[in-house]
């Protein structure tokens, strides 16, 4: 079975499966998807489309470069601080497991967590400018959240931080 968008569905069927499906991308754009035997191609078509929909919203975030990052940024500092901040580096890290973002203000630099490639881009955002707003304010001052809520949807990032457990209730 073939995709309209270059992805090439495998269909496992196993007597032993009851209930449950699963996908796995296996090689390359093929994606393997393992149903019960009893279930036809009709009722596994919704399941197949939703498994096909999640890979492909996560191909489209793993194309997401340092280049692309600070593209990303330039806008939101235009947007929310009239393009006046400078940085001297805004790279994604493979070193932030704990946290979701860093910035130095001494050096200049941001680091966004890798693991926020797969998040909403509105929680992306509100993280970039969250660092962007350290450079101005290297604590957590009233200050500095005056200048962070700036973004409209930052308490609702918070929020989905919080559930991920990036973040702690404060």
């Amino acid at each position: 079975m073939s995709a309209d968008d270059g992805f090439q569905v495998r269909i496992i069927r196993s007597k032993k499966r009851r209930k449950t499906i699963s996908g796995k991308l296996v090689e390359g754009n093929v994606v393997e998807i393992r149903a019960p035997a009893s279930m036809s191609d009709e009722e596994l078509r919704p399941f197949i489309e939703r498994i096909l929909k999640g890979f492909r919203r996560d191909r489209g975030k793993e194309k997401l470069s340092d280049e692309d990052l600070e593209e990303r940024t330039k806008r939101l500092n235009k947007k929310y601080f009239g393009g006046k901040l400078r940085w001297s580096s805004v790279r994604w890290s493979t070193r932030q497991d704990k946290i979701f973002g860093s910035c130095t203000p001494d050096s200049r630099t941001i680091r966004i967590s890798y693991r926020l490639a797969k998040a909403p881009t509105w929680v992306l955002d509100y993280v970039i400018v969250h660092e962007l707003a350290h450079l101005l304010e290297p604590n957590h001052s009233k200050r500095f959240w005056g200048l962070v809520n700036r973004y409209p949807l930052t308490e609702r990032a918070r929020g989905y931080l919080i559930a991920l457990g990036f973040i702690d209730e404060e």
